[in-house]
């Protein structure tokens, strides 16, 4: 049976403030209202390859996965506009961070709606150190799902998506992402349970989540969880904590909706 689990989930936003997933989009940055367009060809870009170490030697696979994995992981930092008392721009203030994964070869960048929810810029940083202003696809907070775009030359392979079927419970995870700004952070851990639900958006819930006790914490956000053959399961979306901590229950959109969801 689904459980609601309505109090005491915190977003796992860097802002490290409990923010509920019904942020609206109000002043998100799109650029001038286009006419119609052609979405552009993607690119043709390996996705991610992680050559699985023998068995029994879980630590040194882990470490594959990892340096296999990290590259194809951003990092992203927001702003809005600060107005003076006339509404005229009065410069950018920062808002927060979260982080985000290489969707395709053509520069998208998935990461969760809260992640960019009420910003005017956000900028995507690559674990080689460059940075990307981005523009914005699409968000749906809804699903608590965005869509950004960079460009430039030599981006990082995608990750590749998991089979649709839903990871097995007790399979093992990892989670790669920047919690409170710790660039590039793993964290381990199992599937704990499947088919859970979280308040969202209009009183409409966000079902289906995958529940893990990989440590996830505000700055996860947006991040991908993998299972063991390095294949994104889910984006890690929200923690359980009394305390605002990790509590080893967290949740992660399944890549299934990702892959239903992107192409709208």
């Amino acid at each position: 049976m689904i459980r609601r689990l309505a109090m005491a989930v915190l977003i796992a936003l860097a802002l490290g403030l409990g923010i509920g997933l019904g942020l609206g989009l109000a002043g998100l940055w799109r650029g001038p209202a286009p006419g119609p367009q052609t979405a552009p060809d993607a690119v043709a870009v390996p996705p991610v390859m992680v050559t699985v170490a023998p068995a029994g030697s879980e630590e040194a696979a882990t470490i594959a996965l990892f340096r296999a994995a990290r590259d194809s992981v951003v990092a992203i930092s927001t702003t809005r506009t600060r107005r003076d008392l006339f509404g005229r721009a009065a410069g950018e203030v920062p808002l927060g961070s979260g982080s985000g994964w290489i969707w395709d070869g053509s520069g998208h960048v998935v990461t969760n709606a809260h992640v960019i929810a009420g910003a005017s810029a956000a900028l995507v940083t690559l674990a080689d150190g460059r940075s990307f202003d981005a523009r914005l696809v699409g968000a749906d907070p809804r699903h608590d799902l965005a869509v950004l775009r960079i460009e430039g030359e030599d981006l990082p392979a995608p990750l590749t998506l998991a089979p649709p079927k839903p990871p097995e419970v007790g399979s093992r995870v990892l989670a790669i992402g920047n919690p409170f700004g710790l660039d590039w952070t793993l964290t381990t851990g199992i599937v704990s349970a499947l088919e859970r639900e979280l308040p969202g958006r209009d009183g409409v819930p966000i079902r289906g989540l995958i529940q893990t006790d990989a440590a996830i914490n505000p700055g996860n956000s947006g991040g991908p969880l993998l299972d063991g053959a390095g294949r994104v399961i889910g984006v890690n979306t929200a923690i359980y904590s009394p305390s605002g901590g990790s509590a080893g229950i967290g949740f992660a959109i399944p890549a299934a909706t990702v892959a239903a969801w992107f192409p709208n």
